[in-house]
């Protein structure tokens, strides 16, 4: 027998489709166009490649060096995250009976109701005076924030996990602290993987931290240093487009070859 289509459900997805790729298309024709043809149209195809845009833009942000800062900051921040967020998780996880570790998860699950912009001037200024306005600080500041999203994450899964495995652990011998490097945190694989790659997104695609709180030109990171192109009367939008697909690409290769990780990472834990 064969199968109607279901046209509405088509529709969507199409439109969804043209309002993920439109932008995309965008990014792509302005930055290989040149200025006159800026002018004429923003939407038609360049009329010729105009590569020269890509190095013009590596050399007006200083790309390699905003990229290897961005490089350092995303890789530890993600490395860091992993490590004691889900050891501050698994504290919680096995002790939500008692009343203090109740009041720290939802302490921590609070956290993500609140705007950065409304804690933005009293952490700069404290960050300013810790002398942490830099690199090693923006890490910091990193691990501390993603920590309610992660041990909520975290917190859901590892309960989902059965506590005879840590009791069998604890019979052989095996301390707290053994038992989970060696038997939980090689479980948490997939929301592990599912964490990683989502901090791994929104650090290396923020703009307001680096922004209110680097001081230092030579540790600008990628996002920041788009700005350049924004001038007080004018935008050399060819090459700031230019520059935000060299941006992009290295984010977008590692989503496309991590995306499973992510659905299977936030459908892992749901069923016991």
């Amino acid at each position: 027998m064969k199968k109607s289509t279901n046209w509405p459900v088509t529709i969507l997805i199409a439109l969804g489709s043209i309002l993920i790729l439109f932008p995309l298309y965008m990014t792509i024709a302005i930055a290989l166009k040149n200025p006159e043809e800026m002018a004429q149209s923003i939407f038609s195809l360049p009329t010729g490649l105009h590569f020269e845009n890509f190095s013009n833009a590596i050399k007006a942000t200083n790309f390699f060096n905003a990229l290897g800062n961005s490089t350092v900051i995303t890789i530890t921040t993600v490395v860091f995250i992993l490590l004691t967020n889900s050891m501050v998780a698994y504290a919680i996880a096995r002790n939500m009976k008692r009343r203090f570790f109740k009041v720290l998860y939802f302490y921590f699950i609070s956290a993500m109701f609140i705007p950065f912009q409304i804690i933005m001037l009293p952490v700069v200024k404290v960050t300013t005076d810790l002398h942490m306005n830099n690199i090693v600080g923006i890490i910091i500041l990193y691990v501390v924030y993603g920590l309610a999203f992660n041990v909520f994450v975290y917190t859901g899964y590892i309960r989902s996990i059965p506590y005879e495995l840590e009791e069998a652990a604890t019979v052989d011998g095996a301390s707290t602290f053994g038992t989970f490097w060696k038997i939980i945190f090689p479980l948490l694989a997939p929301v592990s993987a599912t964490i990683g790659i989502l901090s791994c997104l929104s650090t290396w695609n923020d703009f307001m931290l680096p922004l209110v709180l680097l001081g230092d030109q030579d540790s600008y990171t990628l996002p920041l240093v788009q700005y350049v192109f924004q001038g007080q009367f004018s935008t050399d939008f060819n090459l700031a487009f230019a520059s935000y697909l060299l941006a992009l690409t290295p984010m977008l290769i590692v989503y496309l070859f991590a995306q499973k990780w992510i659905i299977s990472g936030l459908t892992s834990g749901s069923i016991k």
